[in-house]
């Protein structure tokens, strides 16, 4: 009982504060100074941090699928909550499009950025060995062996990197784009669990705890941009990436999928829950057949 108390004083408290005005209106601004600056932190963390290893397990555990996490966790809370207020599975489903949807975009973004990549960069291959330039700097200068590097004919990024080769050209940052997006999305979806609660619906300590995990795993996407930002800053790289995935948050939720009319597929967006119109779309439809 005492544990229960507990989950569900901190659950309230949490929900509180993530239903606030100021952090639902304001939430994307600071994440947008945060990417902006962030790389200013470089000038302060040491080079011999454990968060300076790309190996590190953080980054091999969530980083490498942190759309997965975010589609596991999120997607569980949607279907719950959803559940919880309107005891229609259908409408759970249904609820459950926008992460589908904003998958769909993630891929879409991966595709076309890799498109682009390929077409704007080249393959080259060094003629000097990194050691060969660290015992000799002058040769850089004296050699007349001619350029550095000599351009290859690999077909794209990938392919060029696998050969042992190196890549040069314009590039966006999929780690910031994607984490950018998982931290909109987590935070737009969490911000109603507060205001559904105050339905008067029964919470079961399942949601709460569900919830919970989003809200850490809130805090771990923003905890693994700042490590990126400030141990391994590529500017502007990083910066396009988090632009696009702010415009993919604003494009889903405000502009293009979450604002059409109510039905099949598209309920609105997550303040949806709070109203029972959608159930009535969704059963009227249902009875229709």
């Amino acid at each position: 009982n005492n544990l229960i108390s507990v989950l569900v004083s901190f659950t309230d408290l949490t929900a509180g504060l993530l239903a606030h005005f100021l952090f639902r209106q304001h939430f994307h601004f600071l994440l947008s100074v945060l990417v902006m600056f962030g790389p200013a932190l470089s000038l302060w963390v040491s080079k011999y941090s454990i968060f300076g290893n790309k190996n590190h397990y953080l980054y091999r555990l969530f980083l490498q699928s942190c759309w997965g996490w975010t589609c596991v966790l999120c997607g569980s809370f949607i279907f719950l909550l959803s559940y919880c207020i309107s005891n229609s599975f259908i409408h759970s489903v249904c609820h459950l499009s926008r992460l589908l949807v904003a998958g769909t975009l993630w891929t879409l973004f991966r595709r076309l950025l890799s498109f682009l990549v390929d077409a704007s960069g080249s393959c080259f291959e060094p003629l000097q060995s990194p050691t060969e330039v660290h015992r000799n700097p002058g040769a850089l200068l004296d050699s007349d062996t001619g350029p550095l590097l000599l351009l290859r004919e690999e077909k794209g990024k990938a392919a060029c990197l696998k050969a042992g080769l190196q890549w040069q050209g314009c590039e966006v940052s999929d780690d910031i784009l994607i984490l950018s997006l998982c931290c909109l999305i987590l935070a737009e979806e969490i911000a109603v669990f507060g205001p559904c609660m105050a339905l008067g619906k029964t919470v079961g300590a399942s949601l709460r705890i569900i919830f919970l995990l989003c809200v850490l795993l809130l805090g771990l996407w923003i905890f693994l941009i700042l490590c990126l930002l400030a141990h391994f800053p590529l500017f502007p790289s990083q910066l396009v990436g988090g632009a696009l995935g702010y415009l993919g948050w604003k494009g889903l939720y405000y502009k293009g999928w979450c604002v059409l009319k109510p039905g099949w597929c598209c309920l609105g967006k997550p303040k949806a829950l709070l109203s029972d119109s959608s159930v009535d779309v969704i059963e009227a439809r249902v009875n229709a057949l």
